[in-house]
């Protein structure tokens, strides 16, 4: 491994507030400067660098080959990391140098960029079979697991993916090679929840015909590709060729993207938002809690929740994001966090959610008036609407039979 020292500069805004440095042997160092330090109106990096009374943390631990929690949880996870680093040719372990390939659009109003424009090291591929061809890089990072790509709306209403992958306004989520019918499913989801008063970005269901630029190999699709479809979802960091900041709950609760299923509840979540935002908040938190509940979205992890600084210093709960109904593809009666004492879906009851208002310290009677009006305007809605969305017949018959194991009315 490379014993060379390498420094990145952390930009928000555009501006330099912090430093990342490569110290060798993959030991990296996170530091603020002291011009961000000395900033008393400075703009929000993240919740988790405030300490327990509200002022900057500026004393941090080195970490080995994963960068710090914040700053790993920016990058892309699995298949979509392996896709990115394979073409970047840089060992999908090593996060200093994906973050320097990848660090040119990120989620939120961060950017991360070398130093005295230092070119990437020669021998960052470190663990990586040499036999490896490798493309272009594509210089952006969408968190997550899926196949998605950044793209750019089009005069005819298609959507082109640009070829560094960085720039566009729109996220692009591809079919599933495992599960038939995701983008549909989540193009329903979110439609439903538009209509019942959450806040949902702008989003799109279009042939995958229509989206310019799909890289090649990235998987395969099954005979019908030509008919598939994919789900796009309006970028809701980025308006009017402005970054607005955002960070996810794992990034807040400083918790690496592979325990985003533990070390956290939604109560947790709850009172994050509670201190943090308004009414508007809690009402917004508690729909999508039980709107995910009814749907039996199993996957709402903490990197499914997100703050978004409108003015770069308030936090308020962020617009709504990967809804999926779950259950047709995994049946299962637990959802990924619990709620405040059980993850169980036949559990969700105006008790639990009793406790986690008394848990997160929320307005009770606003947690279960929001609840059981939620759960009113989607029995209404789902009647009308079910046959209206792109949904197949199993997977109506899927969410129906759940939503009458839900014991909450």
């Amino acid at each position: 491994m490379t014993n060379h020292v390498s420094t990145l500069n952390v930009l928000l805004y555009g501006e330099p507030i912090a430093t990342i440095t490569h110290v060798g042997n993959d030991r990296t160092l996170f530091a603020f400067n002291d011009a961000y330090m000395n900033n008393e109106s400075r703009p929000v990096l993240g919740l988790g660098f405030k300490d327990s009374l509200g002022d900057l943390l500026t004393e941090f631990k080195p970490t080995q080959t994963k960068l710090t929690p914040f700053f790993s949880n920016l990058l892309p996870e699995e298949t979509m990391r392996n896709y990115l680093a394979e073409r970047a040719g840089v060992n999908p372990a090593r996060e200093f140098f994906l973050l320097w390939m990848l660090g040119q659009d990120l989620a939120g109003a961060i950017t991360v960029e070398p130093a005295d424009g230092e070119m990437l090291p020669s021998n960052i591929r470190q663990g990586i079979e040499e036999k490896m061809t490798h493309e272009a890089p594509m210089r952006f990072s969408l968190a997550g697991v899926q196949l998605k790509f950044s793209a750019v709306q089009q005069s005819n209403s298609g959507l082109t993916i640009p070829a560094t992958g960085q720039g566009g306004s729109w996220i692009v989520k591809l079919p599933s090679s495992r599960f038939d019918g995701v983008p549909e499913n989540e193009y329903s989801m979110m439609t439903l929840a538009r209509q019942l008063g959450m806040d949902v970005p702008a989003i799109q269901l279009l042939p995958i015909n229509q989206i310019a630029n799909i890289p090649a190999g990235i998987g395969k699709f099954g005979a019908y590709f030509d008919k598939a479809q994919a789900f796009a979802i309006k970028r809701f960091d980025r308006a009017d060729g402005q970054a607005i900041h955002i960070e996810d709950f794992a990034q807040i609760f400083g918790v690496y993207p592979q325990d985003k299923y533990k070390k956290a509840s939604m109560a947790n979540i709850a009172q994050v938002i509670g201190i943090e935002g308004q009414e508007a908040d809690i009402t917004e938190f508690t729909r999508r809690l039980v709107f995910n509940t009814l749907i039996g979205n199993a996957d709402m992890h903490l990197k499914n929740w997100s703050v978004i600084y409108k003015d770069k210093r308030t936090a308020s709960i962020a617009p709504a994001y990967d809804f999926v109904s779950t259950i047709p593809y995994l049946p299962d009666d637990s959802a990924s966090l619990k709620v405040s004492r059980s993850k169980k879906f036949s559990d969700f009851t105006l008790d639990e959610l009793s406790h986690l208002a008394a848990k997160a310290m929320l307005p009770e009677k606003l947690v279960l008036d929001t609840a059981k009006q939620t759960v009113a305007d989607f029995h209404e809605i789902w009647a009308k609407e079910k046959h209206h969305l792109p949904l197949t017949k199993s997977m109506i018959n899927a969410i129906e039979e759940h939503v009458q194991s839900i014991p909450l009315r």
